[in-house]
């Protein structure tokens, strides 16, 4: 479990369980979206985005040759319209990979403003008890500026509201990603 996305899944299969309604944010090559399907099982919901045709195309390769519940739709949309297809109150679980899709092009990735828009798209469609899961890659030609400004948008959430649990991997050199957790406390 020294992955980032092995340390944000273990939070995940604590809180999703069978028929959640979960978002994977960012599906890029469909490993979150693939896990969020399993959790939620058949009469689960996932939603997932992203802004690239290739994404959507290796997520319903990967998901049909997973095998997994078709409980899932895939949408060619930014995560900043999120809200446009699921109700406040309604989420589960919030799945974030910020930076660019693995193999793909560099030059597109999330960036500040959209992923802003998202998250706080997502503080509405979270039911009480749910979670947003991030996944901060930072960089060379990666998102410094969206790191920050992500840094500084969670650090002012309502402590009343939301617990936000920030980790790092301290000892690592060259930027290593960051894993974060909010969870919504109150409706």
């Amino acid at each position: 479990m020294f992955q980032i996305t092995e340390w944000c899944h273990h939070f995940i299969q604590q809180q999703v369980r069978p028929g959640s309604l979960c978002i994977d944010a960012t599906m890029g090559n469909g490993r979150d979206t693939e896990l969020l399907c399993r959790l939620a099982g058949a009469e689960g919901r996932v939603l997932a985005f992203d802004i690239q045709a290739q994404a959507l195309a290796h997520t319903q390769k990967r998901l049909r040759e997973a095998g997994v519940p078709e409980n899932y739709r895939l949408i060619l949309d930014s995560h900043s319209h999120m809200a446009q297809y699921a109700d406040a109150g309604s989420a589960d679980c919030i799945v974030f990979n910020l930076g660019y899709l693995p193999g793909g092009d560099h030059r597109l990735a999330t960036k500040p403003d959209s992923t802003l828009a998202a998250l706080e798209q997502s503080l509405r469609l979270l039911k009480k008890g749910g979670m947003i899961s991030l996944c901060i890659y930072s960089g060379g030609d990666t998102g410094f500026e969206e790191r920050d400004a992500v840094l500084d948008w969670l650090k002012e959430l309502d402590a009343r509201q939301y617990l936000v649990m920030l980790s790092s991997y301290y000892n690592r050199p060259n930027h290593p990603p960051m894993p974060v957790m909010v969870w919504k406390l109150s409706a």
